[in-house]
């Protein structure tokens, strides 16, 4: 469910106890664009927010839309690891 995809991504981190990559592909997807009453391609904000909220719980791959964008997340993310 939705809410479902949610509480995944919220307790995303747990995974990293099963010792495996962990992909998430967030992009465009309903859950995200439902709650704002937005087209999926008007989602691409709130996509970045996920992903970084993804990559702070321990996602390791992102499946994505929009690879540039993308990027510039991911390489802002690992200038805050330092």
């Amino acid at each position: 469910t939705v809410e479902q995809n949610w509480q995944m991504l919220r307790e995303l981190d747990r995974f990293l106890t099963l010792g495996h990559e962990i992909l998430v592909g967030v992009s465009r997807k309903s859950m995200i664009y439902r709650l704002f009453g937005i087209t999926p391609e008007e989602s691409l904000p709130q996509t970045q927010v996920l992903h970084l909220a993804a990559l702070q719980k321990g996602a390791s791959i992102l499946r994505v839309h929009d690879v540039a964008e993308a990027r510039r997340t991911v390489t802002a993310w690992r200038m805050l690891q330092g």
